[in-house]
């Protein structure tokens, strides 16, 4: 047993590892930067977003665009899940084990953390625009909502490049579909980053559960109604100039 716990923290530390680590935070830097830089702007060019459509479909063009890239640059190093959810997906069908998964959710955490901080105090200390849910909605419909478009990114398994665009095709329209209702988070990582910064932690478990259970039920069904099989190696493993798990 303590050989295979240190086998596992080998792993863990090993430079392939490390990079994977390290790939993550800057596409989820990158991915959290693009989306909430686009809602400042947005604000800032129309105060009043909840009267006009555009400032919401340039939002979700630029997070679109964001998450494209940041699954692309990321996918070949770590498998490009920009998403806590993702690796938990991943962890739950036997892809990656639980220590990986772990330093993956800490560098996803930290990496959209700077990007919020970076844009709050670039944006001449701009406010943050946290996820929230509408008045209308309860918490658990909100938590139900986050998961049904969490499972849709998730079920939304590629093995080619074109997938890390498919993915920010379905964002981009998930966000159209419930930005006004729940924020269309989709990302424990980047709800949480916005919480920190602005300091309010109000339904986070919205943005955690319900994006957690889509992605749970999207790994199963997957793994076992969809594609049947062993699992896949770890993403830092496959054969170089492939694209692997591009999910988001």
């Amino acid at each position: 047993m303590a050989s295979n716990l240190s086998m596992h923290l080998k792993h863990c530390f090993s430079p392939p590892s490390l990079r994977s680590y390290f790939a993550e935070f800057i596409s989820t830097f990158l991915f959290v930067f693009t989306a909430v830089g686009s809602a400042i702007s947005a604000r800032m060019l129309t105060p009043d977003v909840t009267s006009d459509a555009s400032s919401l479909v340039a939002t979700a063009v630029a997070q679109s665009f964001g998450l494209f890239a940041a699954v692309f640059i990321a996918a070949d190093v770590s498998g490009g899940h920009v998403n806590p959810v993702v690796t938990f997906a991943f962890a739950i069908g036997g892809h990656i084990g639980v220590p990986t998964a772990i330093f993956y959710w800490t560098c996803q955490l930290l990496g959209s953390t700077l990007a919020c901080l970076v844009l709050h105090f670039l944006s001449a200390g701009q406010a943050v625009p946290t996820t929230r849910i509408a008045v209308e909605m309860t918490g658990f419909g909100a938590s139900i909502m986050e998961g049904v478009m969490t499972f849709l990114l998730v079920k939304g398994l590629a093995t080619t490049a074109l997938g890390a665009l498919v993915v920010g095709l379905v964002t981009g329209a998930c966000v159209l579909a419930a930005s006004s209702l729940t924020g269309a988070s989709m990302n424990p990582a980047r709800s949480f980053g916005l919480a920190v910064v602005s300091g309010d932690f109000k339904n986070q478990a919205v943005y955690w559960a319900g994006p957690m259970i889509g992605a749970a039920v999207a790994a199963l069904v997957h793994q076992n109604l969809v594609f049947p099989s062993a699992p896949e190696p770890l993403p830092h493993e496959s054969r170089h100039g492939s694209v692997e798990t591009v999910v988001v």
